[in-house]
């Protein structure tokens, strides 16, 4: 019987499957999800550290000015799916705690927040209570005043200003293109109380939020656990009617070291989705476990060994280049991923439309670093004086099962031309406090979102920056990235930013990679949902908070 409900499921019309989920919701149930990042614990709960994670551990428990606006996904009849790790089209995102906006002048934005949103009581922190202006003038004088923040991050914001309870005017000193991303969905601007100030940011205890969920629960390592909060104030349209969200009673987001422990424990409903599944697994699950859905979806995320252009030998760019020429990029392609990959797709990715250029298009010096070419990596590297090639040491992380498994065969790609890899396993906390810190090797492997168009330049070669591990560091490519954020001419900007991605990728700051696809898989008890992974800056609370679950399906399937 459940292999013949799968079998039903996997050739319904997806009209078909559409239609099905014009139903009444119903109340009640847990939701357990394996997130994207199903291994890692979050590194930090006060937006003060500003760490990348912090949104995808409070985005259900804290909100921001903008989100996805999910009316326009696929399921839903638009053309969104909602999986780009942190970019939102313009006609993709709406206001969230912003109820309007509007532009004043050519620097000038006034923001009119939402009437009766509520922060809920928080024993310890704060007294339930409105929603004001002075929250947001908070959010960003406490981001501000950190000693971590991102450099340049906030630069282009003169001041905030509290115009009335309910409108926040922001001052610009110059135009930015990325001003929705930079303090509306992004990463580092989701709105805290001012209450906040007077407690440990640090402890977990303490993260409040006007969000659909209430933290109630971590255990490092384990899980995170939030419950429903009663007092939301958004809805959900299913059909002609609107229901209070968010449908189920709990959320809990499993936290999981070992992929086989993972992928059991979607085969036995101990997860209701699983968000991130990697090809070599998909065939399996689909003949074990028929009845599961499936979304696939290229990564957002960019994979490369960081190359240190800060010493030697890679402040050389013939070596640089010789290592990506020593790598059989298009085997790895057809063997490691199984055809499951893209050969070139970052920094920019193939879902940012005009922005993105194909590697076809590209030019030939571009072209060639994508190729195998052992004997001209041989020749550069004795050109640059190293015709016995040499040792370096690169550090990878633990938590990524395909960075460890793709460990050896860079190696062996490498010691072909002389390059001996001296690899440092590491856990992730340790593995990224030393890219922060700047003590990471010369080689370092990762897997880095890309972000948008603008910021994936940015943050990546930009001079300074903390997502730049290649320590890169050029006056004319920060003069052009400058240059790229005043434009406001979006053509001009497409231009812009194609013609820098080319320069940046044939100067080859890193060992390039391929990008993978991965699989998202549920159960077809959890409804309203289509396979939506973000909507915002790796932010999957909204999406959590408009799914229900079928419990007399998941009972008529065996499980509880």
């Amino acid at each position: 019987m459940r292999r013949l409900l799968g079998w039903l499921l996997a050739v319904l019309p997806l009209a078909a499957v559409a239609a099905d989920e014009d139903v009444t919701p119903q109340y009640g149930g847990s939701l357990n999800i394996g997130t994207v990042v199903v291994s890692l614990s979050p590194l930090s709960w006060d937006p003060a550290d500003w760490v990348w994670k912090i949104n995808h551990d409070t985005g259900a428990v804290r909100e921001q000015l903008f989100v996805g606006d999910l009316e326009q996904s696929v399921r839903k009849g638009g053309k969104h799916r909602f999986i780009a790790e942190s970019y939102l089209p313009d006609d993709a995102w709406r206001g969230e705690l912003a109820e309007s906006w509007a532009w004043e002048g050519p620097l000038t934005l006034a923001v009119r927040l939402r009437r009766g949103v509520m922060f809920p009581d928080k024993p310890g922190v704060m007294a339930a209570r409105e929603l004001t202006a002075d929250d947001v003038l908070f959010t960003f004088d406490y981001l501000s005043a950190s000693p971590r923040r991102i450099a340049t991050y906030f630069d282009h914001i003169e001041r905030l200003e509290a115009r009335d309870d309910r409108t926040v005017v922001f001052h610009f000193s110059k135009f930015n293109a990325e001003w929705a991303y930079r303090f509306g969905y992004g990463y580092y601007s989701a709105i805290i109380p001012r209450e906040f100030g007077g407690v440990d940011g640090r402890d977990w205890r303490n993260v409040t939020g006007t969000g659909p969920f209430k933290l109630a629960r971590y255990v490092r390592g384990n899980s995170q656990r939030y419950v429903r909060n009663p007092n939301y104030w958004d809805r959900e349209r299913i059909g002609a009617e609107d229901y209070a969200i968010p449908f189920v009673d709990d959320l809990t987001y499993r936290i999981i070291k070992d992929e086989a422990t993972w992928l059991t424990a979607l085969r036995t409903g101990k997860l209701d989705i699983l968000e991130a599944i990697r090809w070599i697994a998909v065939d399996h699950l689909k003949e074990t476990t028929p009845e599961l859905k499936w979304s696939r979806w290229l990564s957002s995320t960019g994979q490369f060994m960081a190359l240190r252009v800060d010493r030697e030998p890679f402040d050389d760019v013939r070596v640089r280049r010789a290592l990506n020429l020593a790598v059989n990029q298009p085997e790895i392609v057809e063997q490691f991923y199984g055809g499951h990959a893209e050969l070139m797709a970052y920094p920019q990715h193939p879902d940012y439309g005009p922005y993105y250029q194909p590697l076809e298009e590209m030019p030939a010096s571009v072209q060639e670093l994508f190729s195998h070419n052992p004997a001209k990596a041989r020749e550069l590297l004795a050109e640059a004086g190293y015709p016995d090639g040499f040792e370096v040491e690169v550090q990878v992380c633990a938590c990524s099962p395909t960075h460890m498994d793709l460990v050896p065969l860079l190696e062996d790609y490498l010691a072909q031309v002389g390059v001996r890899l001296l690899i440092q396993p590491m856990e992730y906390a340790s593995f990224l406090s030393l890219m922060t810190t700047l003590n990471h090797g010369p080689g370092y492997l990762m897997g880095s979102g890309h972000v948008n168009p603008t910021t994936t330049l940015r943050k990546s070669f930009k001079t300074g920056q903390t997502w730049n591990p290649s320590r890169f560091s050029d006056p004319e490519v920060d003069r052009k990235i400058d240059e790229i954020h005043r434009t406001r001419d979006e053509a001009e900007r497409i231009r812009m930013i194609r013609e820098l991605t080319v320069e940046m990728l044939d100067r080859a700051p890193y060992l390039w990679l391929p990008i993978g696809y991965a699989y998202t898989a549920w159960w077809p008890w959890v409804r309203n949902y289509g396979g939506e992974l973000r909507v915002g800056s790796q932010r999957p609370g909204p999406i959590y908070a408009r799914i229900w679950i079928d419990r007399e399906m998941k009972r008529s399937l065996g499980f509880k």
